[in-house]
């Protein structure tokens, strides 16, 4: 009897939807950490505070870091990692809320079968 094969890898994915009750505090912490890093070079840091200046859901994105989702994990290292940010109209009342989790599971069953 053999057993399929397995990846050591795998892809979890999460989708969070935030409310900012104060885009100031958001921009102030990431100006912050953009300041304290000290190996960011210096044109990349003014384009990064203009970004998070401009734009709260930037400045979210500069915030929030994957490796601290699962740094905390027994037995597993990140291998990659991608995120972004984007302003939503959130109704969490509506029916089109939810719809990509239909989604993912069918790639999850396809993948199953696969």
């Amino acid at each position: 009897m053999s057993t399929p094969e397995t990846s050591r890898f795998v892809r979890l994915r999460v989708e969070i939807v935030l409310e900012i009750d104060d885009a100031d505090a958001v921009t102030r912490a990431a100006l912050d950490r953009i300041g304290d890093d000290a190996d960011m070079p210096a044109d990349e840091r003014a384009h990064a505070e203009g970004a998070v200046t401009e734009d709260t859901a930037e400045a979210l994105a500069y915030l929030v870091d994957p490796f601290d989702l699962v740094s905390e994990v027994p037995g597993v290292e990140l291998a990659q990692a991608s995120w972004s940010s984007e302003p939503i109209d959130y109704d969490p009342d509506s029916p089109d809320w939810g719809a990509d989790e239909d989604d993912a599971d069918e790639d999850d069953e396809e993948g199953a079968r696969g």
